[in-house]
């Protein structure tokens, strides 16, 4: 190589330095936040937390509700659709446009409003001799058992239809009482507690069957909230409340402590 080639090649090998150092090393291009969606009523939308986001709704959604801290937890891009007094048929017609092929992760409560639980719980907080919380129990139990399987196997096929690729996570609903009634405006018998928990305890395993068959995974908060329930030295759960609406669901520690460890844990790839 002749002198002068090698002058000219050492010039451009410093130049190319030189344009490296002002212009810098390009960036790693950030990966887009995961989509995420989060379907369901009022267990999902945060109702209880007595805290809302102003969305022109009436809905309930909260910044404390579970979707909410498990996406921030996970840096997971949210659409919030969960919304209060939500069945399996407004969950069809209101918030499954939301889903796409694009959809990487799912969280799905509902089949608690389908079954009337609200009714049934405001029959049996009733005095004995004005109510048949019985009567309302076995009603409820009776279609948890003859008519949301259906329900809830055509929903869950329309999320797999819609977000094939997506994990999906079945959430699960807790038991309410420990044994007493310490609201002065309800009468919950102990024997009608141990029903309502056990119709709980129903609702659960037909939701975890209708996951099981799709392919998807089961939260149940059963176990979380034991020590938690109304009543307890630490309530996750409010019991009678003002305004009503917020009776019977998770409070914000319900939310960050009860559902969100246990969803997070299993809203993964």
């Amino acid at each position: 190589m002749s002198r002068s080639l090698r002058l000219v090649l050492s010039s451009l090998s410093g130049l190319a330095a030189s344009l490296v150092m002002l212009v810098g090393v390009p960036a790693p291009a950030q990966a887009a936040a995961a989509p995420y969606v989060a379907l369901g009523d009022s267990y999902a939308s945060g109702t209880g937390t007595r805290s809302y986001i102003s969305d022109g709704t009436s809905c309930q959604r909260s910044t404390y509700a579970y979707p909410k801290l498990v996406a921030a937890q996970k840096g997971y891009a949210l659409n919030f659709k969960a919304c209060s007094g939500a069945t399996t048929s407004t969950v069809t017609s209101s918030q499954l446009s939301a889903l796409t092929t694009g959809t990487e992760y799912v969280t799905i409560s509902v089949g608690g409003n389908d079954a009337g639980f609200s009714s049934v719980l405001t029959e049996c907080a009733q005095p004995g001799w004005m109510s048949n919380c019985d009567g309302a129990i076995n009603t409820a139990q009776s279609f948890i058992n003859n008519t949301l399987p259906g329900r809830l196997n055509t929903l869950y096929a329309s999320i797999k239809s819609k977000a094939p690729n997506a994990v999906v996570v079945v959430v699960g609903y807790p038991r309410l009482f420990q044994g007493e009634d310490c609201n002065a405006g309800t009468w919950f018998s102990p024997a009608e507690e141990t029903r309502l928990n056990a119709t709980a305890d129903l609702l659960n395993g037909k939701l975890s069957a209708a996951a099981s068959a799709k392919g998807f995974k089961w939260a149940n908060p059963t176990s979380r909230f034991i020590g938690h329930a109304v009543c307890d030295d630490v309530e996750w759960l409010n019991g009678l409340s003002s305004p009503i609406s917020e009776s019977y669901h998770p409070n914000k520690l319900g939310h960050s402590s009860g559902y969100q460890p246990l969803v997070a844990g299993l809203l993964v790839g």
